[in-house]
């Protein structure tokens, strides 16, 4: 099990958190998306690792951009 947690920016509600975690949640091997919209933390948990490249993707899919993270 593995646990990352990134920053991501341009989150201003629910739906919002509710399409990040959409498409993260589509990556392979995700297990749960925790998204904290006030700090913009978005922790992944996956049972094997999940290249940060493809959180990115994900994030940037749903319309927002990773400042910090793995």
């Amino acid at each position: 099990m593995s646990t990352t947690t990134y920053t991501v920016t341009g989150m201003t509600c629910a739906h919002c958190v509710a399409s990040v975690t959409e498409e993260i949640t589509e990556i392979a091997g995700v297990t749960d998306v925790a998204v904290d919209l006030p700090t913009g933390a978005v922790t992944v948990t996956s049972d094997g690792d999940v290249s940060p490249e493809a959180v990115r993707a994900a994030v940037e899919e749903a319309g927002y951009q990773v400042t910090a993270g793995a």
